[in-house]
């Protein structure tokens, strides 16, 4: 499979643009060699520049769950676009689109609209700090919230991919005011409330982990977060960035059954342009201006393509719940995988909520990012451009969730597992 155009594109990149990419983990710093430059995508696939095809697990990162270039989405796109791409002033799309959120994740009462799903963390976390009157925060080791400075502190993701610990630019005294856990370790939070006693704003996670790799919830740990916020009167904040809309359609708080004070949403609410939101209980969010003191704006936010894009896709979730057909083809998915490892002897471990997923190749189970850091990553990487060779996109990292759409058929699963069997053979040696 050759790829000059994309070299070649890739080569002008680096002159103009850190890297070459806009975003660190499109470099493939961690599984080595060159990105792959998009040309176009369609359902299931994207095709790059010099015209090879790509059964896509990756999808946008995420928000592209009715696959790429749905024809609704599209269409509300065009026409929102024929009507002016920004105001500067609010519309009727935001009021529908903040209600269609509401109706799927009620425990947001009030919604405010941004550009990403780091503005909607930070947004979230000083909203905490304000209605709390408190500074510190308690996140979880591997988890990723955007790059504001209070979440590069043991995070995941594309930190993890390229080895940062931490970031330099963010103030020593600034890091100080994040306390870190493993996840799913209950007593290390319990630990830390007790030596903070009331000076906690509030605990920040994702409630199904994706950027440290794909990682659920112990039974019981969301649960015990719950109480514990609510017993020292902390706030617990879903970041529902990447689990929103995809482990379920009220998001893991309703798979869960788990109520938090506050939620960050992102991805699938903009069907594939930039969209971030944050809300939560009436009360809390009312401390945002103008109701309140705690100042968040945004020239773009509400961005009427976005709202268009968001509710075209919303809507189509709510009328066709293609829930159960997402389950049933991402299990299919993991299963085969872990079926073709123990077929070549490999230790592998994964599982899938919704159209998430993720493998590790441990025996497992993974529960945490240290754990997941224990993996064969050199082999993962030689697994991984073994898949792209053979026309299979995953996330260029380990410690990255997969996704599947709604039009990923049977007949991509057979392909990719086909795929899989010769690159990880191939992997071995």
């Amino acid at each position: 499979m050759t790829r000059a155009n994309s070299s070649a594109l890739f080569r002008r990149a680096q002159a103009v643009t850190p890297g070459g990419v806009n975003s660190p983990v499109r470099a493939f710093r961690a599984v080595g060699g060159e990105p792959f430059f998009v040309a176009r995508a369609g359902g299931s696939r994207i095709w790059d520049v010099d015209g090879n095809a790509y059964i896509d697990y990756v999808l946008s990162w995420g928000p592209m769950i009715l696959g790429h270039a749905h024809p609704a989405v599209l269409a509300a796109i065009t026409d929102a676009a024929a009507r002016g791409t920004s105001y500067g002033a609010p519309t009727g799309a935001e009021v529908e689109l903040a209600e269609l959120v509401r109706e799927l994740v009620p425990s947001m009462e009030r919604v405010r609209f941004v550009n990403s799903g780091t503005e909607a963390t930070m947004s979230a976390i000083r909203l905490a700090r304000g209605f709390t009157g408190r500074e510190l925060i308690v996140k979880f080791d591997g988890c990723y919230h955007g790059h504001g400075d209070s979440f590069l502190v043991k995070a995941g993701s594309g930190v993890a991919t390229l080895g940062l610990p931490n970031s330099p630019g963010v103030p020593a005294a600034l890091s100080k005011l994040t306390l870190t856990a493993p996840f799913n370790d209950l007593g290390a939070v319990e630990e830390i409330f007790r030596a903070h006693p009331g000076k906690i704003a509030a605990v920040i996670l994702e409630p199904v982990v994706g950027n440290a790799g794909f990682i659920p919830p112990a039974d019981g740990f969301l649960a015990g977060l719950r109480r514990l916020t609510g017993e020292d009167g902390a706030l617990l904040v879903f970041d529902e960035v990447m689990t929103g809309f995809r482990v379920s359609r009220g998001g893991a708080q309703e798979r869960f059954g788990i109520v938090p004070d506050l939620t960050t949403l992102g991805k699938v609410i903009g069907g594939g342009l930039p969209v971030g939101a944050y809300g939560g209980r009436a009360e809390v969010m009312d401390w945002i201006a103008p109701v309140g003191p705690v100042y968040q704006a945004g020239t773009l936010s509400g961005n009427p393509l976005a709202m268009a894009a968001g509710l075209a896709q919303l809507r189509i979730l709510r009328a066709e719940n293609p829930y159960p057909q997402l389950e049933r083809t991402t299990a299919r998915l993991v299963d085969g995988l872990l079926g073709v490892a123990r077929e070549l002897g490999v230790p592998a471990s994964g599982g899938s909520l919704g159209s998430m997923w993720g493998m590790f190749f441990a025996p497992g189970p993974v529960l945490n990012f240290e754990q997941a850091k224990g993996s064969d990553v050199p082999l993962f990487n030689r697994f991984f451009h073994g898949m792209l060779d053979r026309g299979v996109f995953l996330a260029p990292s380990q410690f990255e969730a997969g996704f599947t759409s709604t039009a990923h058929t049977d007949a991509d699963v057979d392909a990719t597992l086909d795929a899989a069997r010769e690159a990880l053979r191939a992997a071995l040696g």
